[in-house]
């Protein structure tokens, strides 16, 4: 019976060393699978965590590249302003210079020529000798008012409508088509 003994372990002991076998051969291939997909979710976190640095960057960028268009724009609006405070500035100026009372003759002839029949000129006191002898040559009374500046008043007969003619209002209507220039000729 020894040999029958022997057969049957031995037998045994295959039937144990093929299901052995086969359990390594399935928990390798387990494993492997398992590696395999460790390492495409590996490789998907990865993707996923570039995507994401990549849009944070790309936010980033954007968010710097809108303030330094805010800034530049900001700085660009400073200089115009300050183009237009030195415009209003040499207007000032002109109110010294020998020409201002021609000046303020063609700004009171505009002026009665959009209003029609005039009954008076205003001017501010300073500038009123400017204006004596034309007021006088065509009739019209000469009022002063020390709010008006750099130009005229003109007031139709019965003063129920006026007209103003003044240089800091025609650079104020002017300023848009003037700024634009500006900024062409200061930034292309």
């Amino acid at each position: 019976m020894p040999k029958l003994e022997n057969i049957l372990q031995e037998e045994v002991l295959a039937e144990i060393n093929g299901l052995l076998a086969e359990a390594e051969a399935k928990a390798g291939t387990l494993l492997r699978e398992a590696q395999e997909q460790a390492e495409a979710l590996k490789a998907s976190r990865q993707r996923a965590l570039e995507a994401e640095r990549a849009a944070a960057l790309k936010r980033a960028k954007s968010a710097a590249e809108l303030q330094v268009a805010t800034a530049r724009m900001k700085a660009k609006g400073e200089v115009v302003d300050q183009v237009y405070a030195k415009v209003l500035e040499a207007l000032e100026g002109l109110a010294a210079k020998p020409e201002y009372a021609e000046v303020l003759q063609k700004l009171a002839e505009e002026a009665v020529g959009a209003l029609g029949e005039a009954e008076a000129v205003v001017v501010n006191p300073e500038d009123a000798a400017h204006l004596q002898t034309w007021a006088q040559e065509r009739g019209l009374e000469l009022r002063t008012d020390a709010q008006l500046r750099l130009g005229v008043r003109v007031v139709a007969k019965g003063g129920k409508s006026q007209v103003e003619n003044t240089l800091p209002e025609r650079l104020e209507r002017a300023w848009e088509t003037l700024s634009a220039r500006v900024a062409q000729i200061l930034w292309g």
